[in-house]
């Protein structure tokens, strides 16, 4: 599954305002960008795109900055997928030509419709929330000396 960068820098952004959802201040893109390494350009535009389906906030000005603006507990990897307009939602294979016979065809395209069924049932199940949490849980696991 390849995903488009425009996709997987949204969800990065969404990681960043889920994990400072409690704070008092609202997250400048300077921090994502930062944190990611995103252009920071390219993320304004997203974060635009955010605001504009309802997932983020913005306030504007020296203090200002950007706010998540939806429970993350309920919004999964494959509703920002779809959402975003990302083509690879879907999975098919390519064109064979004459040189393939029908059944292995066939069995070769049911095959890569159960891949896209599997990845999208664990994208629909996997929230901002599970992904925060699962950091969280690695960071207390490591150790230093």
């Amino acid at each position: 599954m390849q995903l488009p960068a425009r996709t997987h820098y949204a969800t990065l952004a969404l990681l960043a305002l889920a994990a400072k959802q409690d704070s008092p201040a609202p997250v400048t893109v300077r921090e994502i960008t930062a944190k990611f390494d995103i252009p920071g350009p390219f993320l304004v535009q997203i974060l635009r795109n955010l605001r504009s389906v309802g997932w983020v906030q913005s306030t504007r000005g020296s203090q200002g900055g950007y706010r998540l603006a939806t429970d993350p507990q309920k919004l999964t990897l494959l509703e920002i997928i779809e959402t975003l307009g990302s083509s690879e939602a879907t999975c098919t294979g390519l064109a064979t030509g004459q040189s393939a016979a029908k059944g292995e065809e066939q069995l070769l395209q049911q095959a890569w419709e159960e891949a896209a069924a599997a990845w999208r049932e664990v994208l629909a199940k996997t929230t901002i929330a599970d992904i925060l949490q699962r950091a969280h849980q690695s960071d207390q696991a490591m150790f230093y000396i």
